[in-house]
């Protein structure tokens, strides 16, 4: 039997043409990652040149001292911020991911109507949650009670409000990356759909979804305009005594660096311009240790898997 089957070369100008394109768009794309990587390291060199020479030991120690810029700090500024991550944490943590999983396991309009308005949430400018938190928080309560409700709870509740929608729709994604093979293993050995979700999915989406927390952390992190209306701003500590022991009052008003920064650099003071820009470095730093601690937490996971 006779193949009359014949092969028909590609002509050698249209490989050509094709080898200069793809040179091209790689030379274009290799030039628009250098451009991205030399505005941030700009930025960088900008803030460090600004503002480390001003970080000492007083920076972390001390409160501001008006009298002595010098020798003040920004000790309850980085307390403050530790303390509203924490308390956004709580907030947005549970509610993202057990709606991330909801929107991956659940059909219909509702699911739909849900994974919709999340990402309607996700749009919506910081300033709007927190005039949204001062009209049901902050307003409510200093009605009732004159003087109060500026407070660390509001200021979490709020930066809380704008983790979740970031944590769903990434815990959606990364869930649907993990094989549906394995669901299947599972649930052929008779486990139920939480277990299985519990023990086999989420534990292989570990390293996605610690991501996708530190994303939203790293958001919530050096945002302005919800505190305006939440926490007002403090140059102390605030505490009470429990069982004789001093611990921070969350129910007062409570300072942040990006409030502290924002407040300093808007002065008119030198020395307190220059305390804002040590501040810009030491959040910046803040969100580098934490993306750093994500990939540590992460490696083992991700090396195990590969």
């Amino acid at each position: 039997m006779v193949n009359n089957t014949t092969t028909v070369k590609p002509h050698r100008s249209n490989v050509t043409q094709r080898k200069i394109a793809n040179r091209i768009m790689l030379t274009l794309c290799m030039l628009a990652s250098v451009a991205a990587v030399t505005v941030l390291g700009l930025v960088l060199f900008f803030l460090i040149s600004k503002g480390f020479s001003s970080i000492n030991v007083n920076f972390f120690t001390q409160l501001p001292n008006h009298v002595d810029e010098k020798a003040g700090g920004m000790s309850q500024s980085i307390y403050g911020t530790l303390v509203l991550l924490g308390l956004a944490s709580v907030i947005g943590l549970p509610l993202g991911i057990l709606g991330g999983i909801y929107q991956l396991e659940a059909k219909g309009k509702f699911a739909s109507a849900v994974r919709f308005f999340t990402d309607v949430l996700n749009g919506i400018p910081s300033i709007v949650i927190g005039i949204f938190v001062y009209a049901v928080w902050v307003a409510p309560i200093a009605k009732l009670h004159p003087g109060t409700g500026y407070s660390a709870f509001a200021g979490g509740f709020a930066l809380g409000i704008m983790m979740i929608p970031t944590i769903m729709r990434t815990t959606e994604e990364i869930l649907k990356l993990v094989p549906f093979s394995m669901r299947e293993a599972s649930l052929g050995l008779g486990a139920t759909r939480w277990r299985t979700m519990w023990s086999v999915v989420l534990p292989s989406a570990r390293g996605g979804v610690i991501t996708g927390i530190m994303l939203a952390l790293a958001r919530i992190a050096g945002e302005t305009a919800p505190l305006l209306f939440t926490i007002l701003g403090n140059e102390f500590f605030v505490t009470h005594k429990v069982y004789g022991i001093k611990v921070p009052t969350l129910t007062a008003p409570i300072d942040a660096l990006p409030l502290r920064i924002y407040n300093y650099a808007t002065a008119v003071d030198p020395e307190q311009q220059r305390m804002a820009w040590a501040g810009a470095v030491v959040l910046i730093t803040l969100i580098l240790v934490l993306s750093i601690a994500a990939r540590a937490a992460t490696r083992g996971k991700v090396l195990e898997e590969k």
